[in-house]
């Protein structure tokens, strides 16, 4: 089943995030107070709304609590962002990743119950959104547009199977540069490399034949 992802406050890095979701296929509730910007996304999200979600009621006829994740992407009114966050965690939402603007924020919105707390300037909205779509997603690089480099976690599917087996570049165009495993890094591992369930593997390519691979081998 598809996870159902609501991000409210549509500036670059709100934007940002909803795009990446949209792109890989997630439902997207685009939510922003400001009516130019939710006409922006009204194409690119499944849905796009104007709402103050200050406003319980708004939140509540949203059917917010029904989502699996909710990202609070709200610019620079503070206090919005905690009011949200805060009546977010009383509706009862399952996942909260929250927006803020310094570490005096970041603290209450820990304190008040926010499942992640994000600093743009460190975190892109390209990475945020891989790290929430996929468990086995642990880090997330942009080389280029439509290139990046990719930490996944080896799955249960693919344990005990060599690369040979996987056959992994001609089925889907990516290469395994390295493996993490405990404390030890395997560098251009060889083709009859066995791969353990929990190895970490460091992969590179084109973005969309990333998301395939995750689709198919790792999920």
């Amino acid at each position: 089943m598809k996870k159902e992802f609501a991000v409210i406050g549509l500036g670059r890095f709100g934007g940002s995030i909803c795009r990446t979701l949209a792109e890989q296929g997630m439902e997207v509730l685009a939510i922003d107070i400001d009516e130019d910007k939710v006409n922006e996304f009204a194409t690119i999200a499944s849905h796009a709304v104007v709402g103050d979600t200050t406003d319980e009621t708004v939140l509540k006829s949203l059917g917010i609590r029904n989502f699996d994740h909710v990202i609070v992407a709200i610019g620079d009114n503070i206090q919005a962002s905690i009011l949200t966050t805060l009546m977010l965690k009383e509706l009862g939402v399952n996942k909260i990743t929250v927006k803020a603007q310094n570490d005096y924020h970041e603290k209450v919105l820990r304190k008040i119950g926010a499942d992640h707390v994000v600093h743009p300037e460190r975190d892109m909205g390209k990475r945020i959104a891989h790290n929430i779509v996929s468990n086995n997603v642990l880090d997330y690089l942009e080389l280029s547009d439509e290139h990046s480099i990719v930490e996944i976690v080896a799955s249960s599917k693919m344990a005990g199977k060599t690369l040979i087996d996987l056959d992994i570049r001609a089925k889907y165009g990516i290469n395994i540069v390295a493996f993490k495993r405990g404390n030890d890094i395997i560098v251009s591992p060889q083709a009859n490399e066995r791969i353990l369930e929990g190895d970490i593997l460091i992969v590179i390519g084109a973005d969309s034949d990333i998301n395939r691979f995750e689709k198919k081998i790792v999920e």
